[in-house]
């Protein structure tokens, strides 16, 4: 053998012996090294967890009263593993259940499809959840009509009835609060991607919206697991563990039933008022806030819903109805997520920009019919001319033409269209110190962001759109392209990056494209009431076990100060108070035995409705009360409500009625929902039967 041939041999044993010794060295790592976890593994193919769910904590108000809880309900389940494998994929089933329950056959249809089974655009009712778990048709069935459906099984195959615990929003003194409160659902696919470190089982219910959300790891509590060993017939050999389901938390909230239930029927009202008056008033929003502290003692949004509608179950229709534009969107949650131009009530924020421009605050000015701003003319609301007076009267009567006057001649001070590279800015400066771009903090989820439009919002909002209104011809429909849009296409085209003269002078007004949320605006009043200091808003007190031992507290957290002078903060109290006194809120609190100091809005609106006519105003009250010792904030917004005194404000007074227990033009002793004058600090006994007093009479 030469010694080429012997080269090649030692190469063929080398790697004889490298396979075998990979070989050997992998059997090695999957029967000793990673063995453990491929018994688990194997294990887990053999075993089925059964999972009872735990009983979810209560949502009280401040004074225990439950505004979520927990009730039996039987619920009427498909299994669609089950009816998938029938010849009609369980088409006959669903028809006779329909008829059995009296239910829509297309909805139970719905009801029972994975989203991701449906077109796109027609998921509304959707099952989240997952296949291999029992579908709820509905949780609240005729223990009778349960019963059949039980005993003929033969005609309702994978079909069957449980008991099971409904989360119950009930409703005391017609309360809503859904907005607040939000709902729970089953648990989705996108669920389990965002878990947070938190376990969840496929059978669990857990929060969607709302403080349900929000405190769902403390409100959830921990379910029971029952883990069961099965054959390959499925047959139970053994179990290998059952620990028992622990109930939630209880969360404690600065929420009072009384007070949620005027502001929702205050702001329904002054809703209806509006349409009594002419206008579309399609939504609104309501706040009152602790100004001391931040807390949130009531919150409604309108239109709303039903939170127990979820647990019922939805029709096609019922979720259709929830994001439709023609019912006013009632999944939106107006008082944070909301914007809208804030009108008049924005003029707290001129008056801290002329302060610090030198203005004399105590001067007189002149407010004429209108003020020309380079080639057009800006009047005042209805085109008065209400003739010289300071700037107290200036606020109470909500003229306008002096703000344009104003901010026209710091726009020109600061450069105009070729801006000074430090410009003064003293409105956007103002507007900065309450913290309009920063988010109030409130503890539900999704709140928007207000927009400032200043300087940097501009730069940024043309980058854009530049493309857009630079190709305008191109990009926009033909109801776009009237004479003032094609014009105004143009003007963005060439300096949409700059603050120009009408975008300044709107500004002052509370007009243009700075918006902000009606939760904002409270933050903003309750900041100017209490003296300059600015709170993050807050819904939860405390979580509380069920043994009433308390797990966490939450306590106020301030978030800044206004850096207007205290003279301009006083100045701005007294003004304000004028506003109720002898100017635009006047009417709207003639007679009223508490002294309140606030301001009306009235905003503009650009656009039409789906039905082709023109938006109308925004109506805004802005408030807070009493003048010489402030402890409420509460504001009022009004969707195309027409004017503010007389759509929000009288709402405002609504609910300021409540509060001190004022009874036409008399206060009732007794009757203010806080005899010491502030909210309770102690935290409640919480149990289920708890009414509100007025209830309880």
């Amino acid at each position: 053998m030469n010694n080429k041939s012997r080269l090649s041999l030692l190469v063929v044993q080398i790697l004889v012996v490298s396979l075998m010794a990979a070989l050997f060295g992998r059997l090695f790592y999957l029967q000793v090294a990673a063995g453990p976890k491929y018994r688990d593994a194997a294990l887990s193919i053999q075993s089925r967890d059964v999972v009872a769910p735990a009983t979810r904590g209560l949502i009280v108000d401040g004074y225990g009263v439950p505004l979520a809880m927990n009730k039996a309900g039987l619920a009427i389940t498909i299994d669609r593993v089950a009816i998938d494998k029938l010849d009609d994929k369980g088409v006959g089933v669903m028809k006779r259940l329909a008829t059995l329950l009296k239910l829509n056959y297309g909805d139970i249809y719905q009801n029972t499809r994975l989203c991701g089974e449906l077109p796109k655009g027609e998921k509304a009712g959707c099952w989240q959840g997952s296949r291999f778990q029992p579908i709820p048709i509905t949780k609240s069935a005729d223990p009778d009509i349960a019963l059949q459906i039980v005993e003929r099984s033969d005609a309702f195959p994978g079909v069957d009835a449980q008991p099971v615990a409904i989360r119950s929003y009930p409703s005391y003194l017609d309360v809503n609060a859904a907005h607040v409160l939000g709902y729970v659902g089953p648990l989705t696919e996108s669920d389990l991607l965002k878990v947070n470190g938190n376990q969840y089982f496929r059978s669990e219910t857990i929060g969607k919206t709302g403080l349900e959300i929000q405190y769902d790891s403390f409100l959830r509590g921990e379910p029971g697991i029952r883990t069961v060993i099965v054959d390959r017939k499925e047959l139970v050999t053994r179990e290998s563990q059952n620990t028992q389901p622990v109930a939630g938390d209880h969360l404690v909230t600065s929420l009072d039933v009384r007070l949620q239930a005027s502001a929702e029927k205050a702001l329904k009202d002054a809703v209806l008022r509006g349409r009594a008056n002419g206008y579309t008033s399609d939504s609104g929003a309501a706040v009152v806030m602790d100004i001391k502290t931040g807390r949130i003692l009531a919150l409604a949004s309108y239109p709303t819903y039903d939170p127990n509608a979820w647990e019922r179950g939805l029709t096609v229709q019922q979720a259709s109805d929830l994001f439709s534009e023609k019912k006013s969107v009632p999944a939106l949650n107006r008082a944070l997520q909301g914007l809208f131009a804030p009108a008049s009530t924005f003029k707290a924020v001129s008056v801290v920009a002329a302060a610090a421009a030198g203005y004399d605050l105590n001067a007189t000015y002149k407010c004429p019919s209108e003020v020309q701003v380079g080639t057009r003319a800006f009047q005042n609301f209805d085109s008065k001319n209400q003739g010289s007076m300071n700037m107290k009267k200036a606020l109470a009567v909500s003229c306008d033409t002096i703000w344009y006057q104003i901010a026209f001649d710091e726009w020109l001070r600061d450069g105009g269209l070729r801006p000074k590279s430090e410009p003064n800015d003293y409105f956007f400066k103002a507007a900065q110190s309450f913290q309009i771009t920063q988010r109030v903090g409130i503890d539900l989820p999704t709140e928007s962001t207000s927009r400032l439009a200043d300087r940097t919002y501009k730069k940024s909002w043309y980058q854009q759109n530049k493309d857009f209104y630079c190709n305008y011809k191109e990009r926009a429909t033909k109801a776009q392209q009237t004479p003032f849009l094609l014009q105004l296409a143009a003007e963005n085209c060439v300096d949409g990056d700059k603050v120009r003269a009408g975008d300044a002078v709107n500004f002052s007004i509370g007009q243009g494209e700075t918006v902000v949320t009606p939760l904002k605006l409270t933050q903003m009043y309750a900041a100017i009431g209490n003296g300059g200091t600015i709170w993050q808003a807050k819904i939860a007190r405390a979580i509380v076990k069920t043994d009433g031992t308390v797990i966490q507290t939450f306590t106020p957290n301030k978030l800044g100060t206004l850096t207007a002078a205290p003279s301009t903060i006083k100045f701005l109290q007294v003004a304000l108070r004028e506003v109720v006194v002898s100017g635009t809120g006047a009417g709207a609190f003639a007679g009223f035995p508490i002294e309140v100091s606030g301001k009306t809005g009235t905003g503009q609106v650009f656009g039409r409705n789906p039905n082709g006519s023109l938006k109308d105003d925004t109506s805004w009250f802005a408030s807070y009360a009493p003048t010489k010792n402030p402890r409420y904030a509460v504001v009022m917004m009004v969707g195309q409500g027409g004017f503010g005194a007389s759509t929000s404000g009288v709402g405002v007074r609504q609910i300021y009625s409540t509060l001190f227990g004022v009874t036409g033009n008399k206060v009732v002793p007794g009757a203010a929902l806080f005899p010491e004058g502030k909210p309770p600090t102690q935290l409640p006994k919480i149990s289920p039967v708890t009414k509100p007093k007025e209830a309880s009479k």
